[in-house]
Parts: C-alpha cells; structure tokens; sequence
C-alpha cells in the first residue's frame, strides 16, 4: 500500500444491514471495505501483509469477535482491531483494549465515530509496514548507500537489477549526483557469478588525461616518464568481474576510441606493449546527464553511447519519490547512531517538515548526510526545535511544543510503549492518540 492507496479495511459483522450500512460509511470515507457476515471468510484473508484495519462485532455465532481477536493477534499482534459492542459487553471490550485491541465503538454510534478511529488505527498499521520494509531494506542493504525505497519507481529497478545481474550485458546507469549510480553497479556485481571478482570502480571526471590512460589500461615498465615498473590497468584488473565507469561523460575524445574497441574486442593493450590480453568484461558506465540527448552529450562519441547502451537505468531523484524519504531517513539515523554510539533524537515538527518539504538536490547521499548531522544534533534544522525556538510564538503555539515535548520525552523514557506512557502522562488512550495524529508524532520511532 502506497500512501496514496485507500486504505484497505476488513469489516465483519452478522447483520446484514448493518454490515452494508458500515461498508458504505467506510467505503464513504475513503477505505477499501471487504464485508463478511462470518468470521471464518474474514480470517482466510487475513496474513500478516495485511496492510490495513479489523473491525469485527463481538456478538457473533461460531466464532465470535473476542475470538477473532485472539486470532488476529497470533497471525500479527500489529494488525489494528476495532471492536464494535452493545452495551452489555462493555466490560469485554474494556479487557481487549487493555491486551492490545485498538479500540472499542458502542452502538449506535455516529458514523464520524468510526471513521476517525479507522483512519488512526490505518495510519498506525502503515507507520508498522513501512518500519518493517525499512528494516527489511536495511537486511538487504549490506554496504554503501541502500536502493530502499517501496515506490513502484524502486521497486522496478529492483526487481530489473535481479533480472540482468546474472548476464553479461554492458549497463548504463543514469542520474543525478548522489542518487546512488555506484550502488546499482555494486548491487549488479554482487547479484551476478562475477561476484567472486574484482569490482573496479574508476571516476572519469576526477583523473586528468594523463593519467586516465595509464589507470584504465595499464602500462609496461619505462612506457613513459616516470614508469618504474609495470602496472596492471583497471581493465585487466576487473577481468572475470566488473568494471564500474562513473562520469564517463568526461572521458577524454582519445580514450573514449580506445575504450570503444575494448567494448568490441574484449581485449586491452597496455601502454608500452604490443601484446594483445584478453579480458572477460562486464562494463558499468553512469553518467550525471542523458547521453542520449546530443545537446546533453557534448563532445561524448555517439558510438560509444550506443555500445554502452546495451541496458538503460534510470535512477530517479528524490524529489520524485518522497514517500521514500521517511524509510531511508530512519535507515541513516539508526545507522549513524549506531557508529556514533548515540540514541537517534526525537524527530521534531521542524525536521518532519524538512523532510517532506525539501527537494534533496544532493538526492540519497545529502539525507543521509543530514541523518548524521542530526543524530549528532548538529543541524541547524533540529536546532531550531529547540528549548530556545520554543519561545516564540503565541501562548497556544507554546502551549502545542510543549505538550508535544513532553509526549516525546515520555515515550522516550518508556521505550515507545503505549501502555506506560499513557499511564505516565495520565491520559485516556484516544487523546492519546489525537495528540500523537496532531503534534506529527510517531510513536515507533522510540521503540527499542
């Protein structure tokens, strides 16, 4: 489920008008409503990839909803149940609250009601998912900067990089600074047989033309002022694995000729030498700009473009999937806490806003930058959520920071468990959670 999706709801009750008239409220409100007069029906649907909200009458033959709920919980104790009770079974509804339903609705009730409670307990179940792709994202990610991300953008380069790691074709990765071009090369190194060889990565744009023939092809003993001795290229070195060209836009005209028969020939003659070596190649080109585009292209040779471009991908900008923002910011943080050997701080109203709000033109590697920064306090973001910034404004604006400080500081003392910090704070468990849906607090981000 995206985070434009209806979010899907599973609704069981045994009168049917009730059950119709319900869908119809949810479906109303904007939820993806699937009915069902018997439990039994619901629960075959039910796995622990649900991505929405249970809401069941308790009064109900065979299995009744206290039952249902017990099933729930054993299938995933996340899954949000909302339990819908006549007046005599308050005192049931009461004591499934306290073992962990979401919430409880006495008939009748107005239909707000149960909409308000359907859109909390959904948001609560996509801030678990999310968590849960971000920490499966994070498994997946041995090294370097991760391709997490649940948009379908990332998911179909994802799912294209298993397709192509395993063959020998030529890729050119395309996008902009920071996306991550060297991750998808590695990732395509690792996930094909090469990956018992060498991963060579060389970046065009940062070695002058005197050097870059020498580093990609290599050279004999006495080749030229200053060869001592002999030196294996890059070429060479990345033979039986894969060779990572990053910027090739700004190889020079001169190498880009020899770099092109290398790609027909599969062979390098190193500076120096006649010899001719063969090599197993796998080649990996990125480039910062469409080389397809000939005002884009500049002086870059239209037949080498065509010889790299074997496969095309395409790494979109951040600005372009926000939604990933939120899993790879998490990731960064839990990460730079971890090598710092500091706690990740409360995310305040300021740094949610700078998250969903800026455009990233440094892309991945500039969030994971400012997750550092953050962690270390030093941004002057997470700054201005300070003790400080909290003195201006009017006394409602004061007021709001500091009831959301004092909620942030109390799950933080409790672990981000729900139970303790309402007992601690003194609050019924709705308003605790209104407070949470107002102030833009997630309470998973204190759980340890």
């Amino acid at each position: 489920m995206t985070k434009h999706d209806p979010a899907p709801v599973i609704l069981i009750d045994d009168d049917s008008d009730l059950l119709k008239a319900t869908r119809q409220t949810l479906e109303l409100a904007g939820f993806a409503v699937s009915a069902h007069s018997v439990a039994s029906e619901a629960l075959a649907t039910l796995d622990r990839n649900f991505a929405g909200v249970v809401v069941s009458d308790i009064r109900m033959p065979e299995i009744d909803g206290l039952q249902l709920f017990d099933r729930v919980l054993l299938l995933d104790p996340d899954i949000p149940v909302i339990l819908v009770t006549g007046h005599g079974d308050i005192a049931m509804a009461v004591k499934a609250i306290k073992d962990g339903a979401y919430d409880f609705i006495t008939k009748p009730f107005a239909a707000d009601r149960l909409a308000q409670s359907v859109a909390r307990a959904a948001e609560k179940r996509r801030l678990v998912m999310e968590n849960r792709a971000l920490r499966q994202a994070a498994e997946q990610a041995q090294e370097g900067l991760p391709l997490i991300g649940q948009t379908p953008a990332m998911e179909r380069l994802r799912r294209t990089l298993r397709q192509i790691a395993d063959t020998d074709v030529d890729v050119l990765v395309t996008g902009e600074t920071g996306s991550g071009k060297e991750v998808v090369a590695s990732l395509l190194h690792r996930w094909s047989r090469r990956a018992k060889g060498n991963f060579v990565a060389l970046n065009c744009g940062t070695l002058p033309e005197t050097v870059i023939e020498s580093e990609l092809f290599g050279h004999e003993a006495g080749a030229f002022t200053g060869a001592q001795k002999k030196r294996v290229g890059r070429i060479e070195h990345s033979s039986g694995g894969t060779l990572f060209l990053d910027e090739i836009e700004s190889m020079p005209a001169s190498t880009q000729v020899q770099m092109l028969r290398v790609l027909e020939m599969r062979e390098v003659t190193p500076l120096g030498t006649n010899e001719v070596r063969p090599v197993d190649l796998r080649v990996v080109a990125a480039a910062k700009v469409d080389l397809g585009d000939a005002g884009q292209r500049g002086n870059f040779r239209e037949d080498l473009y065509y010889r790299l471009n074997v496969v095309t991908l395409s790494i979109p900008p951040l600005r372009e999937r926000r939604d990933d923002v939120p899993l790879l910011f998490g990731y960064f943080a839990d990460r730079a806490a971890a090598r710092f050997r500091r706690a990740v701080p409360a995310i305040s109203a300021a740094v949610q806003r700078h998250l969903g709000e800026h455009d990233w033109p440094g892309n991945v590697r500039e969030l994971a930058h400012f997750a550092e920064r953050f962690v270390l306090g030093l941004d002057d973001v997470a700054a201005a959520s300070s003790p400080a910034a909290t003195e201006i404004g009017t006394l409602p604006e004061r007021l709001d920071r500091y009831e959301a400080e004092i909620i942030r500081e109390t799950l933080g003392r409790n672990d981000g468990d729900v139970r303790r910090t309402i007992e601690a704070l003194g609050i019924p468990r709705k308003t605790f959670y209104d407070k949470l849906q107002r102030h833009g607090i997630v309470r998973s981000d204190f759980s340890r």
